[in-house]
């Protein structure tokens, strides 16, 4: 093979070599392209009428209802963090298991999948939890590598428990693939794959993955007591009086996860759609914790509550040729409704404006979109380069030697993407490597629900993984000097693990990523 032939493969290598220097994301993903565009123009084995395709693809990602979920998810979670449910979360349910042996780590896993199903932004919980939970554990006489892995991995659970932004953004990535497959076997008339069907395909395997959490440390409670000791119980608070303030710590956050997963597995409204539902759910949440107005705030949060249940019984549609006389009055109770809610939440972002955490919410959601939206671009031109170049040929024909036909071929990708993680971001994962082998899988008749759940899965594992996991370091840096970066990577590799062994079990049962999208939207 001469320089010509694998270009496609250099290329794929030197973004990878670029991307570990710590360069920007996006403009690594376009400068390399750019270049081996020119190099491949020299040989005279790249179209430049490839390049041609990169305004309709930025346009069309710009344009993709599906993707303006991503900052109304971003904000919610960011909204949400700001709004203290966390520290409430914790301390409460840290008192109820706390009596338990391994009770604190019980709380830290069943808070973790809390914030997964309501924020979904890994930093924002890892750091919130590192700072609340970790000291109290080391003061209780928690082993120091159990109590950090408890916390980072609950911390990435917001990566497969829906709503979450890597289920969103993948959900995109092999929506297009999945199209493009069809297409390329002849089947003109393509079946779609949406976003919420890869949300209903991850719920169960997410919850799983919490058991499997709460198994482990029940396992080292029972083999080493002494690395999770119970807590003492406290006299200053009476039983009935500790479910009281859990129930009210647990109650707002569980009714929004409620409203933005019930709405889009019930059909009631699309991914996009929920996300804004979400978001003006955090900005009400957040108000009433704020204070002032609160009489206002709930109102508009029960009528919201209201108009989900009206919008999933009754038509409101006022453009149809015929309405009856009940559909007059619920269009008519859902304009009120629609008026109770723009009334709460124009109290809700007056508070919020006035202390500061509407603008820090506005800002750093405005950062992590840029920066995802940025990367999409350089992504875009990295995979018109690359195609251009011969690589979906090239993989192609890698992937489909593998003994084993599509098993061989599945896990090959799995194995590349678990060890792409110890090194790069689930972003440029998403963007740059699924793109390339999606379309292969699923022309081989994989499922894409399936897929897209064992996919998430793996990319869950590189926010945990030596040297680079992203969870390792938000922890690191809110975790006492006395807790060593040894001790936090001991301590995850148990939760690795665990994942690799959830992976391996929705392998082995497709049904679990499979059965409730058919339920739920007889898809496939």
């Amino acid at each position: 093979m001469d320089l010509r032939d694998s270009l496609d493969v250099l290329m794929f290598v030197a973004a990878c070599s670029v991307l570990l220097t710590g360069f920007p994301v996006a403009f690594t993903l376009a400068g390399v392209a750019l270049a081996f565009g020119l190099i491949g123009m020299a040989f005279g084995v790249f179209d430049f009428g490839f390049m041609a395709a990169l305004p309709q693809r930025i346009y069309g990602n710009m344009t993709n209802d599906v993707l303006i979920a991503v900052p109304l998810f971003v904000f919610m979670g960011t909204m949400l963090e700001r709004s203290r449910v966390a520290e409430d979360l914790l301390e409460n349910m840290g008192r109820l298991f706390g009596r338990l042996r391994g009770g604190l780590g019980f709380s830290v896993s069943i808070v973790g999948a809390l914030l997964a199903a309501s924020t979904g932004i890994v930093g924002a919980t890892v750091v919130t939890m590192g700072l609340l939970a970790l000291p109290t554990m080391l003061r209780r006489g928690y082993d120091a590598s159990l109590a950090t892995g408890s916390i980072a991995a609950a911390g990435t659970l917001g990566q497969i428990i829906p709503p979450s932004i890597v289920l969103v953004l993948l959900g995109d990535t092999l929506a297009n693939s999945y199209q493009k497959a069809q297409l390329e076997q002849g089947i003109f008339s393509p079946e779609t794959l949406s976003v919420g069907d890869l949300f209903a395909g991850a719920l169960i395997p997410g919850l799983m993955l919490v058991g499997f959490y709460i198994l482990y440390q029940v396992f080292r409670a029972a083999v080493d007591p002494k690395s999770s000791p119970a807590m003492p119980v406290e006299d200053d608070i009476s039983t009935v009086e500790l479910y009281k303030r859990t129930l009210r710590a647990l109650v707002p956050p569980v009714a929004l996860i409620v409203a933005v997963m019930g709405s889009i597995l019930g059909g009631i409204a699309t991914p996009t759609e929920a996300a804004a539902l979400g978001a003006i759910g955090s900005i009400l949440l957040a108000g009433e914790r704020a204070g002032g107005m609160k009489r206002a705030v709930r109102s508009a949060a029960a009528a919201l509550i209201a108009l989900l249940l009206l919008t999933s019984f009754m038509d409101l549609r006022t453009t149809r040729s015929e309405i009856s006389g009940i559909d007059q009055v619920a269009i008519l109770a859902a304009y009120i409704l629609c008026a109770i809610v723009a009334i709460g939440l124009g109290a809700s972002l007056w508070r919020l404006w006035r202390s500061g955490v509407l603008g820090e919410v506005s800002q750093s959601t405005a950062r992590i979109t840029s920066m995802v939206f940025v990367i999409l671009i350089g992504a875009a031109l990295f995979s018109l380069v690359f195609r251009g170049l011969g690589g979906d040929e090239t993989v192609q024909e890698f992937l489909t030697s593998m003994p084993g036909g599509t098993v061989g071929a599945i896990v090959t990708v799995m194995v590349i993407m678990f060890l792409l993680g110890f090194f790069l971001d689930f972003i440029e994962i998403i963007f740059v490597v699924v793109p390339i082998v999606a379309p292969i899988l699923l022309m081989m008749g994989v499922d894409p629900v399936w897929l897209g759940v064992m996919m998430a899965i793996n990319l869950q594992t590189s926010f945990l993984t030596p040297p680079f996991g992203f969870a390792l370091f938000y922890l690191r840096g809110v975790a006492p000097e006395s807790v060593t970066t040894m001790q936090i990577y001991r301590g995850a590799v148990p939760f690795v693990g665990l994942q690799l062994v959830a992976l391996g079990v929705i392998a082995l049962f497709p049904a679990l990523a499979t059965w409730l999208p058919r339920l739920l939207f007889s898809a496939m």
